[in-house]
């Protein structure tokens, strides 16, 4: 079809939807845009969702992609668990280099987990698991930024929870860079 080629996506079915009102009634092929342009699919699946023209949406690949989302919000957590932890083990065991970028990254990675959490509550109770899964990677980290032997660092996470999150908890010997006065 002529019209196809030249409007692509979104702009095809309100093109389509304007010239022949009828057509929002019955069921349209489903343009393969969520292959060839994932963003062009997600404006049109969103513009009938809102239009309530439920029989023209793509409900596999939308089921698909809203479990993804759920998925993408636990591995965004162990990742920044994982940079956190890693910092802390090289703020602990290295502590003759620490720098302000220590501690920020430290206090960027607390704020942004506790963001998360209260955006997504329910991760709450997978904070157990994603700390045991990120801890391997945080290990991993301070090995490779720190040179130290493996054998340095504990085989399981040497911090609670609680810790981790604290922004007043800073492990091994106390440092300059952080005002402890503000806590005491």
């Amino acid at each position: 079809m002529v019209l196809q080629s030249k409007y692509s996506g979104l702009i095809y079915l309100i093109y389509m939807l304007e010239s022949n009102p009828k057509m929002a009634k019955q069921p349209m092929p489903i343009l393969n845009l969520y292959e060839t342009d994932f963003y062009a699919w997600t404006q049109e699946q969103a513009t009938l969702l809102r239009s309530k023209y439920w029989s023209q949406i793509d409900l596999s690949n939308l089921i698909e992609e809203i479990e993804s989302l759920g998925k993408q919000q636990r591995q965004e957590l162990r990742n920044r668990l994982s940079v956190l932890i890693g910092h802390m083990l090289k703020w602990e065991y290295q502590s003759q280099n620490r720098s302000r970028s220590w501690l920020a990254t430290l206090r960027i990675q607390r704020r942004d987990t506790l963001r998360l959490l209260k955006d997504n509550p329910s991760l709450k109770s997978y904070l157990d698991d994603a700390l045991q899964e990120s801890y391997e990677n945080a290990r991993d980290l301070a090995m490779g930024e720190t040179e130290l032997p493996e054998q340095t660092f504990p085989l399981s996470c040497p911090y609670r929870l609680t810790e981790i999150l604290d922004d007043r908890f800073y492990p091994g010997e106390p440092s300059e860079l952080v005002d402890n006065s503000d806590f005491i």
